[in-house]
């Protein structure tokens, strides 16, 4: 596996992710100081200030996952499950850098947090 590959793309995305969520929330703050002060224009800023801030914590959430990814580099585990210390899928590397979990794993993790309801 060419970790250098990976590291490059992480911090390329870091770098992206973190001036992003920047200027998200500077935007979000901007709606409420550039509005005009009636009931209908802020309502309009409330909703893009919303959006930017929604927009932001997303990236921040990733932002977070990149560093994780960034210091399973440093620590020599990049590219192994965090269940089990099995690789991880090369294809699953190209497409989520920063993931964490074999595809097996990541399954299992995201069947555990959202279990189906049944119904009678």
């Amino acid at each position: 596996m060419n970790v250098k590959h990976y590291k490059k793309r992480l911090l390329d995305m870091e770098k992206t992710l973190s001036s992003h969520t920047r200027r998200e929330i500077e935007d979000s703050r901007g709606h409420f100081i550039d509005s005009a002060h009636d009931v209908g224009d802020s309502s309009v800023a409330d909703v893009a200030a919303d959006d930017d801030f929604t927009q932001a914590e997303l990236d921040l959430t990733i932002l977070q996952q990149v560093r994780e990814a960034l210091s399973r580099i440093d620590a020599g585990t990049f590219g192994k499950c965090l269940v089990d210390g099995g690789p991880i899928e090369a294809k699953r590397l190209e497409a989520v850098p920063w993931a964490p979990y074999c595809l097996k794993h990541q399954g299992l993790i995201e069947a555990a947090a959202h279990p189906e309801t049944r119904t009678r």
